[in-house]
């Protein structure tokens, strides 16, 4: 670190956004609170330190010397002991002997010393214990595989995009596939559409932990506590939807052929663009559409065992519906729905009924257009807007000090959010959108 310099983590960086927000006057304290995760008393505390500017939020000793460095002189007297006294030890047993020594040092700082200075271990690890590859499913639409990869898809002269594949497990057959911008809840729901669409409801899927897919937040509301689980992601609610089982790997290696299947696309398919002269996201997806997806199974998919068990989606399934974005919200006594900027009036029911005090379901589609459902009847169509990354939100409740309200929020960026953004990193904007009536959009329904 250079001298005068102070490092600022993403944490810190990200705190000091919400607390310039809070003042300007843009949100109140309350809420970003909520938003950093942390009591208002102790909002209270980083906001004050904040008006220093971001490197008021760092820590006091950051870029100091460790209080509990251990001087040269001793590493010297240890990689001493280890070279002319204790040869032959290994790192435990020396330790416990430079203690009567009268050199009180951790096993560990042993261990570093030891090895910085070329001195290796008595003995080598454990080798790696035997992983088996995993048999495939022995019919098609048991299992599917999907994942996204950010890679220079065409070529190092434009920027990276993300790839995002569904594959079966049992034949290798890639099921559906397009390029967008990042790997996100909208890009997994576009996937899931499109692969139930063509060729039917798998029976599970086997995914990694993306925080699309698998709620990585430490989040309790009242009533999860109650029932005993938590409610999933976006993409975790369209999955129960259909009934589609969710398998979640521990590493890259378990789900292997997914990995593999990116490396032999990031060969030939690379390739592929760069002979057509193909450097735009849309271009490229009429080409996978057309030709590569075609190709490609043809070319390593390989038969199944037994007969296909994919599953035909039901009637009364609504598939715009199940992919899409859930918020639960409530109708405010003018019968309009507010809802993270965005205000909804909705018309009159039958019979000039008013939904006022109702609660009601938010679906944004995922070409932005949004739906209000009362008790499982759409009453309401209205425009579309921009498609923003949902994440869980945690506000403590008015009474009960220790309770919480988890709910799942919409904030539309006005950046393209990166992959290592954290989802409280999402905020509001004061600005207010409202969706009127009739006129724009909003269809009232019989």
């Amino acid at each position: 670190m250079q001298e005068g310099v102070v490092a600022i983590s993403h944490k810190e960086a990200t705190r000091y956004d919400v607390l310039r927000r809070v003042l300007d006057g843009t949100i109140s304290l309350a809420e970003a609170a909520g938003y950093m995760g942390v009591s208002y008393r102790q909002a209270k505390r980083l906001k004050k330190r904040a008006e220093q500017g971001v490197v008021g939020l760092a820590h006091g000793n950051r870029g100091r010397p460790p209080a509990n460095k251990l001087d040269m002189d001793v590493r010297s007297r240890i990689v001493a002991l280890s070279q002319e006294e204790y040869i032959g030890f290994n790192d435990t047993h020396f330790t416990e002997l430079v203690w009567r020594d009268g050199i009180e040092v951790s096993r560990e700082s042993v261990r570093r010393i030891r090895r910085a200075a070329g001195i290796s271990a008595k003995r080598k690890r454990k080798l790696r214990r035997h992983h088996r590859r995993r048999t495939r499913k022995t019919s098609e639409g048991l299992m599917m595989l999907w994942d996204g990869s950010f890679h220079r898809w065409f070529g190092s002269e434009v920027d990276a995009c993300c790839l995002m594949v569904a594959m079966d497990d049992a034949t290798g057959k890639i099921l559906g596939m397009f390029f967008c911008a990042r790997e996100c809840s909208w890009a997994y729901l576009e996937l899931l559409r499109r692969v139930v669409k063509r060729h039917g409801i798998v029976c599970s899927v086997y995914q990694d932990k993306h925080t699309a897919l698998k709620r990585n937040d430490e989040y309790w509301s009242l009533e999860e506590e109650l029932a005993g689980r938590r409610e999933p992601t976006q993409v975790g609610v369209a999955l129960e939807a259909l009934g589609i089982e969710s398998i979640f790997a521990n590493s890259p290696q378990a789900k292997g052929r997914v990995e593999k299947l990116f490396e032999t696309l990031q060969d030939r398919l690379v390739a592929e663009l760069g002979l057509r002269g193909v450097k735009e996201i849309e271009s490229a997806n009429a080409y996978l559409e057309s030709e590569f997806i075609a190709y490609f199974n043809e070319r390593f998919a390989h038969r199944a065992a037994g007969e296909h068990r994919w599953r035909r989606l039901g009637p009364g399934l609504d598939l715009e519906r199940i992919c899409s974005f859930r918020y639960r919200a409530k109708v405010a006594n003018d019968n309009a729905v507010r809802f993270c900027g965005l205000v909804f009036d909705i018309e009159p029911g039958p019979g000039a009924r008013s939904y006022a005090g109702a609660e009601v379901e938010l679906r944004q589609l995922l070409d932005g257009s949004w739906r209000i459902y009362h008790k499982g009847a759409l009453i309401a169509e209205c425009e579309s807007t921009e498609v923003g990354e949902p994440f869980m939100s945690r506000r403590r409740r008015k009474h009960g000090k220790s309770a919480y309200d988890c709910e799942w929020v919409y904030l539309a960026s006005r950046q393209a959010p990166t992959d290592h953004e954290p989802h409280l990193g999402r905020l509001p904007t004061s600005a207010i959108q409202r969706i009127p009536g009739r006129p724009i959009g909003v269809t009232r329904i019989a």
